[in-house]
């Protein structure tokens, strides 16, 4: 399973103009995870998780509010949770997940974007094989070592554990996501530059120049969606 950090890691320098987009898809992520069960993330796994992700990007506390109350109260508004797969330049993968309640909307402009952008949309399946669903954590300010013997001493089973441009990254099976969190929060850490479940590809591809400038184009079209939550590649991407 390869490695790239940089295709991970979060976005710590997001423009202002996208942050208020951001928080709006988290909203909408939290709202849908609280309506599956309790409204409660010590009862919720689910809610317990998309929370903890929000952590990471700076989520105010007030969108996180609002979500929950939703949940909790009036709101009625049913989304589907949706998956598309596809291709960019020169045979790249994409895996597309969204979250709408308009699904005729929401196919015709990930649709869209793919053709506008040098894409096209596969079939369920024809892509997806190639990614591996992981538990993926990032901390800081600690060595892969001091993980190790952490993890060793839980009931967590993980996948790897290595470093990376200053952080400690840990890969588990998607089920052990509660177990590590656990396991590194009763030794202290409680801070996290990563905390998800992500689609990480089995191998990844470079691109020409000029092709890797209409990629960012694609994946940005397809970030840009307002249902659109999550988007996964197996292009390497340079710094």
């Amino acid at each position: 399973m390869g490695r790239k950090w940089n295709n991970i890691k979060y976005k710590k320098a997001m423009k202002d103009a996208n942050t208020s987009r951001i928080y709006a898809k988290f909203g909408i992520e939290i709202y849908v995870a609280a309506k599956k069960g309790e409204p409660d993330p010590e009862s919720n796994r689910a809610l317990k998780m998309v929370l903890e992700r929000a952590k990471t990007y700076n989520v105010p506390k007030a969108i996180i509010d609002h979500a929950l109350e939703k949940a909790r109260g009036s709101g009625d508004e049913n989304y589907s949770e949706l998956r598309y797969e596809g291709f960019g330049p020169n045979g790249s993968m994409i895996i597309v997940d969204a979250l709408t309640n308009n699904v005729n909307r929401t196919a015709a402009e990930v649709r869209a974007a793919f053709n506008k952008n040098g894409g096209s949309m596969g079939v369920s399946g024809s892509v997806s094989y190639m990614f591996d669903a992981t538990a993926v954590f990032g901390i800081e300010g600690k060595s892969a070592d001091e993980i190790m013997e952490v993890l060793l001493e839980s009931d967590a089973d993980v996948r790897d554990v290595f470093e990376e441009e200053g952080n400690t990254i840990v890969y588990a099976a998607p089920d052990q996501f509660h177990a590590v969190q656990e396991a590194l929060k009763a030794a202290g850490i409680t801070e996290f530059a990563m905390a998800e479940i992500s689609m990480l590809p089995q191998s990844y591809v470079t691109l020409p120049e000029d092709a890797q400038a209409q990629f960012e184009k694609l994946i940005n079209a397809l970030e840009d969606l307002d249902d659109v939550q999550r988007v996964y590649h197996n292009v390497e991407l340079e710094d």
